[in-house]
């Protein structure tokens, strides 16, 4: 039997690649695919989530329009780095003929998590403002669904858009904490600390075999790896997204660790930094179950298997 899955995103060139590897990977029954303002905005992300769909021709999986904005603060979008559109314009002028579902990504969540108790997996790949508004809403969830993995944070080691936070708790860090503190029984976070080590390189490129596919993701990630290679000094990109839904899949490509973990709100310097015990200084009770390694080839065999399948 598939396994129930929402795939919470704000579609950007990363988001688009996890869409890719969940659909193809035939081993979801996706109940829908919610979207937030992050990357891009909520109309962007909504569109560009549905050309993906197009692509893969699997236009039935239902789009659900979220958080237009963060809970409290304003919009940050990472154009530089997902370019205007959010695709670095690889699907610019690909026809949208899938439209968005009706109604609203926190309720939807709510209601696919009361109605399969136990069974539903969240997958979010962007700013957690989605699952922070069902929370306040429904807060009874955390005792239904199956379990969170959400793409965010970084435990040891600089932010990607501060000095120490990364984008996608920065974005939201009142949602991340709600998050935090909302007791789910399984919550993974998968970091920049492993993200940063899975980086699709021109070979892995070169061996993926559908040529439209080939395409959009060589044309997709164009800038973001020139972009990673000028801040980096090194060629490929991170497969931020495409991990996390890769960590649904397989749990055993990564290890972890369990902490407790919050969320900087007030400081100048270290706004949107996720902040964890490692020494458990605050004697707190654990949280977060935190993803420390990755097995990186292991990750890529899995990733080029199921795209070319």
């Amino acid at each position: 039997m598939k396994r129930k899955l929402i795939l919470d995103v704000d579609t950007g060139i990363d988001d688009a690649i996890g869409i890719i590897l969940a659909v193809k990977s035939r081993q979801f029954e996706i109940l829908g695919i919610t979207t937030v303002n992050g990357n891009v905005s909520l109309e962007s992300a909504t569109q560009n989530t549905c050309k993906v769909l197009h692509l893969l021709d699997e236009e039935d999986i239902p789009v659900i329009k979220g958080a237009n904005a963060p809970l409290l603060r304003n919009s940050y979008f990472e154009h530089a780095v997902h370019g205007q559109d959010g695709l670095g314009g690889a699907l610019l002028d690909a026809p949208i003929k899938k439209q968005p579902d009706e109604g609203f990504a926190p309720d939807f969540m709510i209601n696919s998590i009361l109605s399969f108790s136990g069974e539903v997996t969240l997958v979010l790949t962007g700013p957690l403002t989605n699952l922070a508004l069902a929370l306040k809403k429904c807060p009874e969830i955390v005792h239904h669904v199956k379990e969170v993995i959400f793409m965010g944070g970084v435990v040891q080691g600089p932010g990607n858009v501060t000095p120490t936070a990364e984008y996608n708790v920065y974005v939201d860090p009142e949602a991340a904490k709600l998050v935090l503190d909302a007791g789910f029984a399984s919550l993974t976070q998968v970091g920049l600390d492993v993200t940063r080590k899975a980086l699709l390189t021109d070979e892995h490129i070169s061996r993926i075999e559908n040529g439209e596919l080939r395409e959009f993701v060589d044309q997709s990630t164009a800038d973001y790896r020139k972009r990673y290679f000028e801040r980096n000094r090194v060629s490929g990109c991170a497969m931020h997204d495409p991990l996390a839904v890769a960590v649904a899949l397989n749990k055993n490509l990564v290890t972890t660790e369990k902490y407790y973990c919050d969320v900087e709100m007030k400081s100048e310097l270290c706004d949107g930094q996720l902040v964890c015990d490692i020494q458990e200084r605050l004697g707190k009770r654990t949280n977060l179950q935190v993803c420390t390694t990755v097995l990186v080839e292991e990750f890529f065999d899995m990733f080029l298997s199921i795209v070319n399948s």
